[in-house]
């Protein structure tokens, strides 16, 4: 399990020519945001190591060609389908309605039809569908985590203001 102090950045997939770069894909929204990356952290016996980026290479559809310090063509294959992460504090800071995850676990959650739906625990990060799982006294109410339903993000105040499909919030409080 990764440090919660660093976020997923993707993935080394697969050894890449004679001078043991490797195939990297990056689970990323923007790849132009990493095109000067200097270093990837890799969990190592529950530790978060920095490894140096000598040459990173863009190749379209989020693939990268990576070439790391201290990895050649004797300990390549040792990297294949390792996981790639980076600090939470190297993303950029987001407004207005737009969030990170990470940063709003903890938030009240405020739906404009039903009220307060209980806090933010965590994401289940299901494939082109993540949702936010809220707990409302003991009761888990799942919701899209979608920027259509999300109406406001009150850093300030921790709170995250929604508009839930009609009926959804009530499948799980017996309204």
């Amino acid at each position: 399990m990764a440090d919660k102090n660093f976020y997923y950045l993707g993935t080394l997939t697969k050894p890449f020519g004679l001078k043991g770069e490797l195939c990297a894909f990056f689970d990323v929204d923007d790849c132009n945001r990493y095109l000067d990356l200097e270093a990837v952290f890799i969990e190592t016996d529950g530790e978060m190591l920095p490894y140096i980026i000598e040459n990173l290479q863009y190749r379209g559809n989020n693939q990268f060609i990576i070439k790391l310090q201290d990895v050649d063509m004797d300990n390549v294959r040792e990297f294949v389908q390792t996981e790639l992460y980076l600090p939470l504090s190297s993303l950029p800071k987001l407004t207005g309605n737009r969030f990170y995850f990470h940063e709003v676990i903890g938030f009240k959650v405020i739906d404009e039809k039903a009220g307060d739906i209980g806090v933010c625990k965590d994401f289940m990060e299901l494939t082109n569908n993540p949702l936010m799982q809220i707990d409302f006294n003991g009761v888990e109410i799942l919701i899209p985590a979608s920027q259509q339903f999300v109406t406001n993000v009150d850093r300030e105040n921790k709170i995250l203001y929604v508009s839930t499909p009609e009926g959804l919030v009530d499948l799980y409080l017996d309204r």
